[in-house]
Order: structure tokens, then sequence, then C-alpha cells
């Protein structure tokens, strides 16, 4: 059973950016590709970014490629998005999530998930 602990959201001007954090506990780390995905009231929760067990392989959505990125720390059990060009429709509560094996780009691949971080952007 994996644990998953996001950090690092909070409220920033349009262009700014910001780092989030996904600290994981139990499980064997290097067992699991990590995604982060985001979700808006009344919407579904969308793919973000993901990340190969040993860091080789990123993928992000066409919304964020360029502006954030996607790296982790496996000495710290650890992943981050570095979000840069920050723009108010990037506003949403982001989720990491992990799974064993590859990564994937669909919410349903996933089978563990962290309690979310709030990022809001004003314009």
């Amino acid at each position: 059973q994996v644990e998953l602990v996001e950090s690092g959201g909070g409220l920033v001007q349009a262009g700014g950016s910001l780092r989030l954090s996904c600290a994981a506990s139990g499980g064997t780390w290097s067992r699991y590709a990590m995604g982060w995905f985001r979700q808006v009231p009344v919407k579904e929760r969308e793919f973000v970014s993901a990340i190969s067990r040993k860091g080789a392989y990123t993928d992000y959505s066409d919304s964020v490629k360029g502006r954030f990125t996607i790296s982790r720390d496996n000495a710290k059990n650890t992943v981050y998005l570095q979000m840069n060009g920050l723009k108010p429709e990037d506003t949403a509560v982001y989720y990491c999530a992990a799974r064993e094996n590859n990564y994937g780009l669909l919410e349903s691949m996933y089978n563990y998930w962290g309690q979310g971080t709030q990022v809001t952007v004003s314009s």
C-alpha cells in the first residue's frame, strides 16, 4: 500500500511559478510510475504529466507542454511538478498518483492517489 502526500500548492499571479511535491511512503518506490492529474469543479480529472519508474520517460498534456516539468528523486521517494508560466486556466486541485510498472495517461490506470493540493492562479 502506497500513501501519497502532495504539497506546494497555493495562490500565484499569472506568469508565476510553483513547484508541487508528492512524497510517497509504503510500498517499493522503484516499482511505481507516477502521474499528476488536476480537477476543477464539475469537470473530470484530467491528465497533466507522468514519469516512468526511473525517470527516463516523461509525458505531458498539450495544455502544459513547455511550461511544466515533471521529475522524481528516487532517493527521497518524491515526485515533483515544476509549473512555470502559470495561467488562470491552470487553477485546479492537483493530484499525484502511482501505478506499478509503466505510466499511463488515464485516471483509471492509477491505483494510488494523494489527497490533492489546490493551485489558484489569479489574472
